[in-house]
This record gives structure tokens, sequence and C-alpha cells, in this order.
């Protein structure tokens, strides 16, 4: 084990998940920011299924903004992001949402990964983002 390397840092931002959960939402290691994000209630920040996958895509990427700020970097330090959905039909309206968020190159690395389902109750998009610090 390197002993000599720096440990992980906690993100500290508004999005929290429930203590009794052993996740961090965001995570410092070296230079990378490497967070996970699901469509949260804009009030509350509990995961919430409302709405259609524009809706809920535009709160991922709302949520992933915020936290990479926290973390001291932004949308355009993501070097690469995997996707997850419920439903390939909903890449469409993913991709129209994404595009508002990616606008200059280089763009992210990404894969995009259809699943059967995701944890949170009607949850149509998780994501999983790694980023460089700014």
């Amino acid at each position: 084990m390197n002993t000599s390397s720096a440990p992980l840092e906690l993100v500290r931002s508004k999005i929290v998940n429930p203590p009794s959960t052993p996740i961090s939402n965001a995570l410092i290691g070296g230079n990378t920011v490497y967070t996970v994000q699901v469509p949260r209630d804009p009030a509350s920040f509990a995961a919430s299924g409302e709405g259609d996958i524009e809706v809920q895509a535009a709160r991922v990427f709302d949520q992933l903004a915020h936290v990479l700020e926290c973390a001291g970097s932004s949308l355009a330090h993501v070097a690469q992001i995997t996707l997850y959905l419920v439903d390939k039909a909903d890449a469409a309206g993913m991709n129209r949402v994404y595009a508002r968020y990616f606008t200059t190159t280089p763009y992210p690395n990404r894969a995009t990964v259809v699943v059967k389902e995701l944890l949170g109750e009607n949850c149509r998009i998780e994501i999983v983002a790694q980023a460089l610090r700014a």
C-alpha cells in the first residue's frame, strides 16, 4: 500500500446521502473528482423519479455541475461519464439535454449503458463521472 499518496477527500455540497447509507456523493482523490448522480428532488435532494427523461437528465446534470463546483472543478473538466438508462428510447431525450451542458470540445469520453432498472424508484438515469480539478 502506498502511504505517501493523499487520502480521499469528501466533497461538501448540499447533495448528501442519508446518514445510514455508507456512500459518498463525491470524492476527490489527487487531482480527480469522482461522483455518482441520480435525479433528486431539487427541494429535498431525495432521489426522485419524477418527470420524464429530460426532466431527470437536467436534474442530474445540474447536480453534477453543482458538485463539481464545490470540488473546485466544472463541467468543462469532465473527462469521463458513464450513463445508465433504463430505456433505450430515452437516449434521444437524454442527448438533447446532454448537449445543453457539454457545449465545447473536448467533450467527455462517454459510455451509455441500458440496464433493467435503477435503485431509485422510477429513476430513468444515473451517471458516474470523473473530472479533473480546475
